[in-house]
């Protein structure tokens, strides 16, 4: 009961930090039908300065790291987001009234990672003096193209597999798929994956943060860095916690459209990735002495669901899922349910490491 009791003050604390109050702000105004708005390219401007301000910091850090102490944190980040898109590939993905397509483009949302949610995630530690890794803004790429690849294979896999044809033959029926070997079995397009990490890739979002991670680890920019984007960090992350809450109020009604297995999926799956990242993290910990501060950081990138490099990426691979499902479950649910998981994340991982 103390244990519980433990939990819940810590998760409301965290609730009265600036960052999780301006999400539910904007939720609130949303709710209230205020016309409130930022621009469009100020919010692009914004989320830009975010991720350069993430991945230069990441970069000056990986360029002091132990190279084991980032490889095993890079690995737990990929086999999370390989796991969260395997488990909706299994779960959402096969429900009666979700489009296998449309499940498992919303699977793989989940399982990449929302730039923002991260950066929401640092600021509540920053907020709380808790330390963490300085190149976890490095572990992004390695998460969030691995659940997308994954997505997208697999749902391009099955749709080869409902075009194949049995051939008539010698009596036995055999089945063959275009661009495929025999048995039923595609074979992996390489130009099809070559062109998603292209794409992923040149998406603003990684963009950004890769330049970023370049800057810092090969160039000198600390100064810069402490005088620019450091002081404006809190800041611009406020009004995009605005903007996110109202916009994810806003989404709320695409998924009137949609079944309502995406409103249970929106509201649990964030809670349930979330621990999926926590243990791989703690599998971490135990190997090269992650911090409890990463640990939470690596929960959070679970828990959260891409809102800048996945779905233009799921638009242009998967033109079959409906936006309405992947998009709407993603922003409207699946985001703030993982930035106000954060507390009970580092609730977790005060109970079992010690903050």
């Amino acid at each position: 009961m103390d244990l519980l009791f433990e939990i819940l003050s810590t998760m409301l604390i965290q609730l009265q930090k600036p960052t999780l109050a301006f999400l539910i702000g904007g939720m609130l105004l949303a709710a209230m039908g205020s016309k409130f708005e930022v621009p469009d390219p100020v919010y692009k401007f914004i989320v830009i300065l975010l991720l350069l301000k993430v991945g230069l910091g990441a970069g000056i850090s990986v360029r002091e790291a132990d190279l084991v102490a980032l490889a095993v944190p890079a690995l737990a980040a990929a086999l999370a987001g390989i796991t969260i898109v395997l488990l909706g590939a299994r779960t959402l993905a096969r429900l009666r009234d979700v489009s296998h397509m449309d499940g498992m483009a919303t699977a793989g949302l989940f399982g990449a990672v929302s730039a923002s949610t991260l950066a929401a995630g640092i600021a509540v530690l920053d907020d709380g003096g808790i330390a963490y890794e300085g190149f976890i803004g490095a572990l992004y790429p390695f998460m969030d193209i691995a659940a997308l690849v994954t997505a997208i294979v697999l749902a391009r896999m099955s749709a080869d597999r409902k075009l194949a044809r049995p051939v008539q033959g010698d009596g036995t029926a055999a089945l063959t798929v275009g661009g495929t070997g025999g048995f039923g079995a595609p074979a992996l397009d390489g130009k099809m994956i070559k062109g998603i990490l292209v794409d992923t890739f040149r998406s603003p979002a990684i963009s950004a943060l890769v330049l970023g991670l370049a800057i810092g680890m090969f160039a000198r920019p600390e100064s810069v860095y402490s005088s620019f984007y450091e002081p404006l960090f809190r800041g611009l992350l406020s009004i995009l916690m605005l903007v996110m809450g109202m916009e994810a109020w806003s989404r709320l009604s695409e998924l009137r459209k949609v079944a309502h297995a995406y409103v249970l999926y929106g509201l649990t799956a964030p809670i349930i990735h979330g621990l999926i990242g926590f243990g791989l993290g703690l599998v971490a910990h135990q190997l090269t002495g992650f911090s409890a501060g990463g640990v939470v950081l690596l929960a959070v990138m679970a828990a959260s669901s891409s809102d800048i490099s996945g779905p233009p990426t799921m638009r242009a691979a998967l033109p079959e899922a409906n936006p309405s499902a992947y998009v709407g479950t993603s922003t409207g649910l699946g985001t703030p349910v993982a930035i106000l998981s954060t507390p009970l994340f580092m609730a977790l991982a005060d109970v079992f490491i010690g903050l």
